[in-house]
């Protein structure tokens, strides 16, 4: 499964993000190219390399659904510029679970 999303410049660091199949969590992919929920550990890539890292991405369906690219930092931070989903999908949801009106 794929989505189409805004093309990012090859220059522009990007990090691999996706949901976690067997859970449905928001992961993002490490520097040894495992998955991750912890953003303190998202990796970012440039260029052919991070052509590859989604190509390889998108072969892993049994860990991950629907890899795509979100800008990053270079050192892999969120960088702000990224749209609402990005935003909801890194700082968790808009809502509390559980709560009760």
């Amino acid at each position: 499964m794929s989505s189409v999303r805004p093309k990012l410049k090859p220059e522009t660091p990007k990090s691999i993000t996706a949901w976690e199949t067997a859970t449905g969590r928001t992961v993002w992919m490490t520097a040894d190219g495992g998955w991750t929920a912890d953003t303190a550990q998202i990796a970012a890539f440039t260029g052919d390399e991070a052509e590859e890292r989604l190509a390889a991405a998108a072969k892993q369906e049994a860990i991950i659904t629907d890899p795509y690219f979100m800008e990053v930092t270079e050192t892999g931070g969120i960088t702000g510029r990224e749209t609402l989903r990005e935003s909801i999908r890194a700082n968790g949801p808009t809502v509390a679970y559980g709560d009760k009106a």
